[in-house]
Parts: C-alpha cells; sequence; structure tokens
C-alpha cells in the first residue's frame, strides 16, 4: 500500500514536469509535432525570427514566414531546368547576399567563405590586382584611393573616379558595375599578375566617360614612410601612412623613434593622410595618441549605446609642430585620426576635402567559414560632427598637379607650420 502511494507520488510528479516541458515548448514553437491548443495563446514575442536567432523579437514585430523560402526551394529542385546548376551551398550563400543587399547599405555584405578568407590580403599581406581601395559613391562604385607606387596609380586613375563598368577577357567579364556588391567587385576586379583588365569611368568635371587599361601586378607597399628633408627652406619629417593594416604600427613606431632622435633640428611634421582608405579602427586610436595627450579621438554611437574612444596617453609627438595633408582618397581611419587632430589639437588640415567614410562595421565569423561585415555604428569627430557621405572640408584648400614634379600640397602645408 504504501509503495503504491509512494509510486502515484512519483509519477504525478514526473507527468507535472513532462507537462512543464511540452507546455513551454508549445509556447517556443520548438515541439516535433505542429499542432495548436485554441485555449492556449501563444506568446507574441516568439516569433519565427526569434526561433531561429534565439533573440526575442518585440511584439509588433511580424511574423517570417520561412515555409515560403523553402516552398521556392522545393520548386527549383523539382522545376529548374539545367539540375547540374542546383548546388546547396550557392543557393545558400546567394540568399544571404540577397538578404544584406535589401538593406542597402553598401558596407554591410556578406563574404562566402573563400572570401572570407582573402578578404584580409590587402591589409596585412601581399596580392595581385591593380591596386585600388573601392567604395561607394551615391551607390555607385567608386575608386576611394589607388594605392601608392601601384599600376592604378600609375594609370591614372584617380580617388573619386566612378567605376561604371568592367571588362576582362581573360575572366569573362563584360558587365556593369550597377548590381555589384563590394566583395564582388574585389573578386572580379583582381587577378592574375600580367593580365589586363579595362575600366569605363566617369570623373566628375569631364563630360564623357573614358577607358582605363591596367596590367595586374603584385600589390606590395610600406604602411608608414618617413622622409626628413628640406621643403621651403624648413627642416621637417614629412610622414606618410597609406594605410591602417597589420604592419602600420610597427612601422608606425619605428618612424617616430627617427623623429624623436631628430627633434631638436625639426621645424615640424607634414603627417600625410593623402590616399588612405583606411583600415583597422583600432591602429588609428593609437596613432592619434601619439599627438593627443588625454581627449577623446573619436565617439561611436551604436544602436543602443554610445561610447568615448580617448587617446591612450603615450602623446610621444605632442610637442612638435603639426600639419596634415588630405584628400578625396582619405578615407574611415584615416579621417578619424585627422579629424581629431583638427578638433582636439587645431591642426591644419590641407589638400581637398575627405572622401566621407563615417561608419563602423564589425565582422562575424559564421560556422560555415563565411563572414558578415556588418555596420554596427557611425563615428563622430570629437567635435560631434558626423561626416559621413559628406568628407571633412580644409582649412587650406591645394589641389596637387600631376604634371610637376613638385608635391605642391606638401610645399603647402610645410608654409602652414
Amino acid at each position: 500500500m504504501k509503495l503504491s502511494y509512494i509510486r502515484n507520488i512519483i509519477v504525478s510528479l514526473l507527468l507535472f514536469v513532462l507537462g512543464m516541458v511540452v507546455g513551454s515548448r508549445y509556447v517556443q514553437g520548438t515541439l516535433p509535432i505542429n499542432f495548436r491548443i485554441p485555449f492556449i495563446a501563444q506568446d507574441k514575442q516568439t516569433t519565427a525570427m526569434a526561433k531561429l536567432t534565439g533573440v526575442p523579437q518585440p511584439a509588433d514585430k511580424q511574423e517570417v514566414d520561412f515555409d515560403v523560402f523553402w516552398e521556392a526551394w522545393a520548386f527549383l529542385e523539382r522545376d529548374y531546368l539545367e539540375p547540374d546548376k542546383i548546388e546547396a551551398d550557392k543557393m545558400v550563400n546567394g540568399a544571404i547576399k540577397g538578404m544584406t543587399a535589401s538593406l542597402e547599405d553598401p558596407y554591410t555584405i556578406y563574404l562566402p567563405p573563400t572570401d572570407n578568407k582573402t578578404s584580409g590580403e590587402n591589409l596585412n599581406g601581399k596580392f595581385y590586382g591593380v591596386g585600388i581601395e573601392l567604395g561607394y559613391i551615391e551607390q555607385t562604385l567608386a575608386v576611394i584611393a589607388p594605392l601608392d607606387g601601384s599600376p592604378a596609380a600609375a594609370a591614372g586613375l584617380e580617388a573619386g573616379d566612378l567605376i561604371l563598368h568592367v571588362k576582362d577577357e581573360r575572366k569573362g567579364i563584360d558587365e556593369d558595375t550597377t548590381d555589384w556588391s563590394l566583395d564582388e567587385a574585389v573578386s572580379k576586379i583582381r587577378g592574375e599578375r600580367g593580365t589586363e583588365v579595362t575600366f569605363e569611368i566617369y570623373r566628375e568635371g569631364e563630360a564623357d566617360t573614358q577607358e582605363i587599361s591596367i596590367i595586374r601586378d603584385e600589390i606590395v607597399m610600406d604602411a608608414v614612410t618617413l622622409e626628413i628633408k628640406n621643403i621651403a627652406g624648413k627642416r621637417v619629417a614629412h610622414l606618410r601612412v597609406s594605410k591602417f593594416g597589420g604592419q602600420t604600427q610597427d612601422q608606425w613606431d619605428e618612424a617616430v623613434r627617427k623623429i624623436l632622435a631628430e627633434k631638436n633640428n625639426l621645424a615640424g611634421i607634414a603627417l600625410d593622410f593623402r590616399n588612405n582608405p583606411g583600415g583597422y579602427f583600432d591602429t588609428s586610436i593609437d596613432l592619434a595618441s601619439d599627438f593627443i595627450d588625454n581627449d577623446v579621438v573619436v565617439t561611436e554611437k551604436g544602436k543602443y549605446s554610445k561610447r568615448d574612444y580617448k587617446s591612450t596617453g603615450r602623446a610621444r609627438l605632442k610637442d612638435i609642430p603639426l600639419v596634415v595633408l588630405v584628400n578625396r582618397g582619405s578615407a574611415s581611419a584615416a579621417e578619424i585620426v585627422a579629424g581629431a587632430l583638427r578638433d582636439d589639437l587645431g591642426a591644419p588640415l590641407v589638400g581637398e576635402k575627405t572622401f566621407g567614410k563615417g561608419t563602423v562595421q564589425d565582422r562575424r565569423e559564421l560556422s560555415n567559414g563565411g563572414g558578415l561585415h556588418i555596420t554596427i555604428g557611425r563615428w563622430l569627430l570629437p567635435g560631434g560632427e558626423w561626416i559621413h557621405d559628406e568628407g571633412i572640408p580644409v582649412d587650406v584648400e591645394v589641389e596637387g598637379n600631376r604634371d610637376t614634379e613638385e608635391d605642391e600640397v606638401l610645399i603647402r602645408a610645410v608654409e602652414e607650420l
């Protein structure tokens, strides 16, 4: 009798626990079978998107019907004329690309596994191509900056050129760039050393487009170069930063050591960010910190929060007069440093208005080896200015002349010291 009583209690407890589990999974919509109990209301916050991401959705969030996705997939697999072209991995990659493209943000992109693996080459290693940093101007593929000493620079491509069409006979490409994502553009423009690619470009102020053909080569460049020389009757350190990449900090530190050794013999530093397309955000903070003692370098304003990034306090170069050179090819991290030096120190900017990229991207690695570059915030200059699509205006406007050997912008900048 006693055993029967204990057994009933245990069974009742098990049934109670089972009921709790089933009820919870019903509300979450994760039961292995699909049925609905009319008198139990499901949580409005548990949408298909919530089940997919694990993140509760707002009550007013529209339910996403993923059945339509699988319905379309099934029709393609069953009815498409050439079944050999049905590749599941490519279809998944294409779906994710379409999802990111729907945001109409050219800097939020999906990189399939192969592209994701090589996406850091331009910052950390050698690669073959024409040597341009790509971006968008009013949703049109554009040259942010030709890299110094690159085939693109030698062929005459300039910052701000719009790339309307690309031809490459060897790769079978003869396409308008209208619908190209950034990763697609990089993939198609890069290629084997010694091969030719032709761009149809539009340059502001010119009536017609023009074609420029370029032979690809190995792209290798120092991130930081230093020349101590006499310019306009002054002995100055011409400190050029071409990118904010994996090698930048080490090369910067070496340049700073040389400048400090010459400090008493210098009239100042001409910090040159012309045609610098940017790169690593953290590196921009570190470089600015060698001039700014203890102040805000940049403010990141995200979806839910706002954060000030302050200088690290080294300020090894703070007592040396400074002027900053920029142009239309100065973008992103280069604009962060130039803007901070202007706002915090009053350093004059000489050259041309900068490119205007004021958003922050973060990288998310996916389980298939692919990656998402997601715009997670805006960055603001210390004065509160958001320069996206507008650029930073200069204090002294000087347009460089390609037809002369003298660097007119550098000479004018040194005069400002």
